[in-house]
């Protein structure tokens, strides 16, 4: 039940990702400090940035410390 709730959760979130991707169908560019990159489609801006909050939120778990066990005898 539980796969079936986080697919529906997923599922939702690719239909309202596509959805707004349709709807601004314009060429974005994205600038940061001096650099400026080609002009994008919205969507695949869109796309990346979720991708790449997936991939962090993914990661952040390996970076957290694990708390060490002492064996008092």
């Amino acid at each position: 039940m539980t796969n079936l709730i986080i697919s529906t959760i997923a599922a939702a979130c690719v239909v309202v990702m596509a959805l707004i991707s349709v709807q601004n169908a314009s060429l974005v560019s994205l600038r940061f400090v001096f650099w400026r990159s080609i002009d994008l489609p919205w969507g695949l801006v869109l796309a990346g940035a979720v991708a790449l909050g997936l991939i962090i939120g993914g990661c952040l778990p390996l970076l957290r410390n694990k708390p060490t066990t002492v064996d008092r005898k």
